[in-house]
This record gives C-alpha cells, sequence and structure tokens, in this order.
C-alpha cells in the first residue's frame, strides 16, 4: 500500500527547527564536508557525501540521543492512519522540521530488524558489491546503529532501489513492556502508524572505478515516531504504517526522481540479482 499526499511547505526557520539538515564547514586542504543531520543542535547522523559518487550512507553518531515523539498526536498514531494529507499530524510534526517542502507519503511496511555485519546488512553485502571496501578502513560502512530494511525493487537495468528506517535511538534502548504492549495488539490485528523524515539519495560510483557501476537509490526514512512500533512489527511479523515526510531539498535525488517514487514503492518487491 502507497499514498501520495501533496507536496506542501512545512517547517519553522532552521534556528528554531529540532530537526535539521547542516553541513560542515570546510577547514582548507581538508577532505570532503560532512552532511549531517541535526537534532536539538547536535549532530545525530552523518549522511551520504553530497559529490553523490561515494557509498550511501546513514551513520549515527555519538551525540544522537533524543527521539522526537509528540504526545497530542499519539492517540491518532495509535491505529493506522489513512490520509497522507492528514493536517492535524503533519502539521505537528511539520514544527520540528526547517522550512522546505515535503512529500507526504503513506507507506505499509513489514520492518526486518538489521545488525550491522550480520545477516542482511546492506552495508557489507549489496554495497560492497558496488563500492568494494572503504580503502582506508580495509572495511565495509559501518552505520553505528540497527535499522530496518522493508523494501527494495530494480529502478532500471542499471539502478535498484533501497528502503531502510532508521531509529534515532537503537532498539535497546526501547522500554521492553511498551514493545511487548504493540506485539500484543498487532496481535489482534492493529495496525498502528509511524512517523519519519526520509530522504532519497541517488549515489554511483565515479566513472572509471574497477567496481559495479550502478546507481544504488537510498531511500531513507528517519523515525521521529514509532521506536517501539517499528521492533514490535518487526518482532511480530506484522506491518505498521508508516507516514514518510519526503525533504525534496535536502535529498541527493533531483525532482524526477522524487516524482517516481510512488510509481517505484508500488512496484513488487524485488531483490537485486548480482550473480554473487
Amino acid at each position: 500500500m502507497i499514498k501520495l499526499g501533496a507536496p506542501r511547505s512545512l517547517g519553522v526557520p532552521a534556528p528554531e527547527a529540532r530537526l535539521r539538515f547542516e553541513t560542515e564547514r570546510q577547514e582548507i586542504g581538508g577532505g570532503p564536508r560532512r552532511r549531517l543531520l541535526m537534532v536539538d543542535d547536535e549532530p545525530a547522523f552523518e549522511l551520504s557525501f553530497y559529490c553523490g559518487t561515494c557509498p550511501l550512507l546513514f551513520r549515527r553518531l555519538e551525540t544522537a540521543r533524543q527521539k522526537l515523539s509528540l504526545e497530542s498526536v499519539q492517540e491518532r498514531l495509535t491505529g493506522a492512519l489513512d490520509d497522507p494529507d492528514d493536517g492535524g499530524v503533519i502539521d505537528a510534526f511539520g514544527a520540528l522540521l526547517p522550512e522546505g517542502e515535503y512529500l507526504p507519503l503513506l507507506l505499509s511496511v513489514e520492518p526486518r530488524l538489521i545488525v550491522p555485519g550480520q545477516e542482511g546488512d546492506y552495508f557489507s553485502r549489496e554495497q560492497v558489491t558496488t563500492w568494494g571496501i572503504d580503502q582506508f578502513w580495509g572495511l565495509p560502512e559501518y552505520p553505528h546503529t540497527p535499522y530496518y530494511r522493508t523494501f527494495e525493487t530494480a529502478v532500471d537495468a542499471d539502478a535498484h532501489l533501497y528502503e531502510f528506517v532508521v531509529p534515532m535511538v537503537p532498539p535497546t534502548w526501547n522500554e521492553r513492556e511498551r514493545v511487548e504492549e504493540y506485539v500484543e495488539r498487532m496481535g489482534r490485528g492493529t495496525v498502528p502508524t509511524a512517523v519519519a523524515i526520509s530522504t532519497l539519495d541517488v549515489c554511483e560510483p565515479a566513472a572509471g572505478m574497477p567496481i559495479d557501476q550502478y546507481r544504488h537509490w537510498g531511500l531513507t526514512h528517519f523515525l521521529l515516531d514509532g521506536h517501539h512500533k517499528l521492533e514490535a512489527a518487526a518482532t511480530a511479523g506484522r506491518p505498521v504504517r508508516l507516514l514518510s515526510l519526503l525533504t525534496l531539498g535536502e535529498s541527493l535525488a533531483g525532482a524526477e526522481d522524487c516524482a517516481r517514487l510512488p510509481a517505484l514503492r508500488a512496484r513488487p518487491r524485488s531483490a537485486r540479482a548480482t550473480g554473487t
């Protein structure tokens, strides 16, 4: 299931936003500038570099300690949200975000919890197939957080869409009783709703690299609300609704790529066949 809302102008001036995107200033002679997701003025995640030829990245930083749940809309998110243009929910979370254009997407996801380096890890499997291992560390990229994989499908013969849900804090920080409560509710047929701010980063190795020349479309949802719900859904093997507010101005993708997302997300799930 996917429902598309109309693009909306949301947010408050960046200095007033609890969550915002920022680029570190580059020192003279330094390396690439880091692209950051900031929460309460602290760097929470390092994101893919602006160059578009570096590997896809969401790396949790030491100062990522805050969730952004809102008590005012909890009752509306207990069950399945049906309208991606639900003004009350979008406006409430929009007040946490920096001014910009956002595309609301209402998705049904069945999350699978992934531990970096273990089975199903994108960074040590699909990403290595295309970029190889990091030449300095001699290791795959490491996101410093468990995360959820929810969907993937072919974009075309030379590109694949990978979807991730990234918790602001690790699932080990969740309250066990609340997770078990949601597992029980889901067992009775309840489908709760989570909320995320999302980016679409389209990354491809630089031309001439002796690696698999392939584009990775990374649709990454950073959870604002729903940490217990996602863990419960992964535990119970049940679906959850996800209201995604896709930032159009801070994604590493053109407007035409973002416009393709609803159709791509409606395709059957399929893994990329690499022959490895």
